[in-house]
């Protein structure tokens, strides 16, 4: 079978490798762990599914770079989502390792490229640009009706980017970015000068903002998050400001007592991060959380109930990260490498070498 054929038949839902269903069953085999988008060495883009070892477990060749995702609660899909300007989110047959269903963002609308699902599965909540107006929204879909568009809550500022649903299950923790863009201007920056940051917390039902939070610097642009089962959210910062600053790149949230407060290193530290972060993971069975700075080849370690920093971990291009139930980190590289970080510090494991080149995000499956 020809290259280009074989991509086609993937479009279709043809997965590419094997079928999920084939694993699970043998308890020598290491179950599936994550989802991700990637490319390879010609540009083609797909979603690829590993174990915990790193390893392939099929992929689904698509037609535009994705970005990240959510797995369905109980219905046996994950959507990942097409990467900014995106249109499309893929939902994906756990099962069966094929493409489901393409929904559309819809007119004059773009995705950022992050989603989440409501407790029970049945609403899907996708963090999306009016591009006319520039303000951001949240679009929210009826997951139990094959994904119909209800209606888009407002989150009263532009480039909302990842989400996180509340351990309640009743808000949302929104990352807004604060910068503008436009389709017809690709990934261009449009508002640097004027751009308001923020990390707000709303009611998914009625879409209420029920608390805002700035950053302390203007162009300190939040866009990724994590939320602890005790509802600690940390997030990280890209800073679009000049290159010799080195400001904070980290944010503390207690929703509980609605504390607010930034996470600054020793300076030398601080400055290692290269002033950007890329993907945020908080252990659910350790206080520890971790955030990679790509551009600093480095993962930073921190408690997130005391906000103290622990450790940075040399690891070159690190993006996506996920953690995992032992207490270390599943964590990507841009440069196909899959790596597992432990809490303690110690030198990153490499656990796969890929000829593909990692998102910034793993998707938990």
């Amino acid at each position: 079978m020809q290259r280009r054929q074989f991509i086609q038949l993937s479009l279709l839902g043809v997965a590419v490798a094997c079928s999920w269903s084939s694993y699970g069953n043998d308890p020598e085999q290491p179950q599936l762990r994550f989802l991700s988008s990637v490319n390879d060495a010609f540009g083609e883009h797909f979603i690829v599914a590993g174990n915990a070892a790193g390893e392939e477990l099929f992929r689904i060749a698509v037609a535009e770079r994705c970005h990240s995702g959510c797995l369905h609660p109980g219905a046996g899909q994950a959507v990942i989502m097409s990467r900014r300007p995106g249109i499309n989110l893929y939902v994906i047959n756990m099962l069966e390792g094929t493409l489901d269903t393409l929904v559309e963002a819809g007119e004059d609308f773009h995705f950022y490229g992050h989603g989440v699902f409501s407790q029970d599965g049945t609403r899907f909540y996708a963090t999306a640009n009016h591009y006319p107006s520039g303000a951001g929204y949240i679009r929210v879909y009826a997951a139990d009706e094959n994904y119909r568009h209800l209606q888009d809550l407002p989150v009263a500022g532009m480039d909302p980017h990842e989400l996180r649903l509340h351990p309640d299950g009743e808000r949302l923790v929104v990352a807004l970015g604060g910068i503008k863009t436009h389709p017809d201007y690709g990934r261009i920056k449009l508002n640097l000068e004027s751009m308001q940051p923020a990390l707000v917390v709303m009611d998914r039902h009625s879409g209420a903002i029920l608390q805002r939070c700035e950053p302390s610097h203007h162009q300190l642009s939040c866009h990724h998050l994590d939320i602890s089962r005790d509802g600690i959210v940390i997030a990280g910062y890209q800073f679009e400001g000049p290159q010799w600053e080195t400001p904070p790149l980290i944010a503390r949230l207690d929703t509980s007592t609605g504390e607010f407060s930034e996470i600054a290193l020793p300076g030398p530290d601080q400055a290692s991060l290269g002033n950007y972060t890329a993907s945020v993971a908080i252990s659910r069975h350790s206080p520890v959380a971790a955030i990679t700075a790509p551009r600093g080849d480095c993962v930073l370690l921190l408690d997130y109930r005391s906000a103290e920093p622990l450790h940075i971990v040399p690891l070159a291009d690190p993006g996506g990260v996920l953690a995992e139930r032992d207490g270390s980190f599943i964590v990507s590289s841009g440069a196909g490498g899959v790596y597992r970080v432990e809490a303690t510090g110690s030198e990153p494991q490499l656990l796969v070498q890929h000829a593909l080149h990692w998102d910034n995000h793993l998707t938990r499956a």
